[in-house]
């Protein structure tokens, strides 16, 4: 039997009504976003266990899931957003790869991990994906789509279409083949998540240069005959490497102070890729059709 449409109209006046224009904390910028907070947490958790499977599921190491999640609740403490229900996961599959939801669900795959050689570059890959979050890009991408997608409602409420069918398109209780979680970024949001991830990073005490050096593993695979997954949705690292030069020069001129920012290769070395390395082949390999489209962003 087909719901009534009038759900949708409601629920997109809803929105509109209870959102508008604010200050985001992190970016100081004001910003269009109609997603709120207990929004944000419900839509990721919704999703979390869907793109988890999707990606192999959780690395089979009790250890490295601990470390990857003790790093990033760290990072998230001195966001400007601690109090989300954050979740740090660590995916069992070979591409190269990692993602933030809405509400603090944040993942890396344990093929960009192996590429990386020090906890710095971890803290900077994830301190970027909880930029994305403090950001609130997504409810800001998910925000456009809403109202583009609200001129087309009263057409669809003529037509063929459920509501099922439109608050996907909504971007509400949606499933990872939505398409509306994974909404390409644009270079500035890319910066704006990379220039807070080194905020992040650098209150912990690591070295800001961490993030230029992970954009170089990422503009290093991009060479290859395949490309990896992260360039589907995304900004060449080139762009945002000369962003980060200079914000880097500006603002933490003392980088070379390694007592100051340092790198702590020996403990990833034995924390994360000595414990790799014990582990069977990768679950996910990226062969798989129907996986969700995602990036490191």
């Amino acid at each position: 039997m087909r719901k009534t449409p009038w759900i949708v109209v409601t629920l997109l006046g809803s929105l509109l009504l209870t959102g508008g224009c604010s200050t985001n904390m992190a970016t100081g910028q004001r910003q269009l976003n109609m997603i709120g907070t207990s929004q944000e947490v419900a839509m990721g958790s919704e999703a979390a266990p869907q793109f988890t499977k999707s990606y192999g599921g959780a690395v089979p190491s009790d250890s490295i899931r601990s470390y990857v999640n003790e790093l990033g609740m760290k990072l998230a403490k001195v966001s400007e957003r601690p109090d989300l229900p954050w979740e740090f996961t660590i995916v069992d599959s070979s591409v190269l790869n990692a993602f933030a939801l809405p509400g603090g669900k944040v993942f890396i795959s344990r093929g960009l991990a192996v590429k990386l050689t020090s906890e710095a570059q971890l803290a900077g890959v994830l301190g970027h994906e909880v930029g994305h979050v403090t950001a609130q890009h997504i409810g800001q991408q998910m925000t456009q789509a809403l109202i583009i997608q609200g001129l087309g409602i009263g057409l669809a409420v003529a037509g063929e279409q459920t509501d099922n069918d439109l608050l996907k398109v909504l971007g509400v209780g949606t499933t990872v083949g939505g398409g509306v979680y994974m909404l390409k970024f644009g270079r500035d949001q890319e910066s704006q998540a990379d220039m807070l991830g080194v905020r992040y990073m650098t209150k912990l005490g690591y070295n800001p240069t961490a993030q230029l050096q992970v954009m170089n593993v990422l503009a290093q695979a991009s060479k290859g005959p395949r490309p990896p997954e992260f360039l589907s949705t995304h900004p060449l690292p080139q762009t945002r490497i000369r962003r980060l030069e200079k914000l880097i020069k500006e603002k933490y001129p003392d980088y070379n102070n390694l007592e100051k920012y340092p790198f702590y290769h020996q403990r990833y070395e034995q924390r994360m890729l000595r414990e790799l390395a014990r582990l069977p082949k990768a679950k996910h390999t990226g062969e798989q059709s129907q996986k969700p489209q995602a990036a490191y962003r």
